[in-house]
C-alpha cells in the first residue's frame, strides 16, 4: 500500500481528500501562535461558496472550448518547420514557372532599397530627377559590364562626390 501524499491537492476553499478515510477534510494546520487547529470534516455535496464555479451555458462552454488563444492573430500560420525549409532547398525540383518566379523575387530583392531616407520631402524632390537616371543606368547595365577599369573608377568617383553632396546637405548650421 502506497504512502498518503505530504501535500494533497487541496481546493480554492482548503478542501483536501483525507487518503485513509477517503473523506473530504480541511486539514488540521498550524496557528501564529503554534496552536493546532483541528481537522474539519465536510458533509458529502457540500461545496462551500468558494469553491462555486460561475455558471456556463451548453454554448457558452462550447465557446469557451474552442477560443483562440490570447494574442493570437486570426489568419496568421506559423512560419514553416525547419523540415518543410529544408525540403525546398533542392531535394525537390521547381517547375518551370516555380524557377521563373523565383528569379523574379531575387530580381525584385536586389533592387529593392535597403535603407530608409533620413528626410522624406528631400527625397521625393530627387526622386524624379534621379528615376530618370536609373532608367538610363538600367539600360547601360551591359556597357557597364564591358567597361574598361578606368571608366568603372570615374564611376566610384561620382558616387563618392554624390555622397560628400549628401553629408554636405545634412550638416546643421
Amino acid at each position: 500500500m502506497s504512502r498518503p501524499p505530504l501535500n494533497p491537492e487541496k481546493s480554492v476553499a482548503g478542501i483536501a481528500l483525507d487518503p485513509q478515510t477517503l473523506e473530504r477534510v480541511i486539514p488540521e494546520s498550524k496557528r501564529p501562535d503554534g496552536t493546532f487547529r483541528k481537522q474539519i470534516k465536510i458533509r458529502p455535496g457540500f461545496t462551500p461558496q468558494e469553491d462555486v464555479r460561475r455558471f456556463r451555458g451548453t454554448k457558452q462552454a462550447q465557446m469557451d472550448t474552442n477560443a483562440l488563444p490570447k494574442g493570437h492573430v486570426i489568419g496568421w500560420t506559423p512560419p514553416p518547420t525547419s523540415t518543410a525549409a529544408s525540403g525546398s532547398n533542392g531535394t525537390k525540383a521547381l517547375s518551370k514557372s516555380a524557377k521563373k518566379n523565383a528569379k523574379r523575387k531575387e530580381k525584385r530583392e536586389k533592387e529593392k532599397p535597403d535603407t530608409v531616407p533620413d528626410n522624406w520631402d528631400e527625397e521625393e524632390d530627387e526622386e524624379k530627377p534621379s528615376s530618370n537616371a536609373s532608367a538610363k543606368k538600367g539600360t547601360g547595365t551591359s556597357e557597364n559590364a564591358s567597361s574598361t577599369p578606368a571608366e568603372s573608377s570615374s564611376d566610384a568617383s561620382k558616387t563618392a562626390n554624390a555622397l560628400a553632396a549628401e553629408i554636405e546637405k545634412l550638416d546643421v548650421k
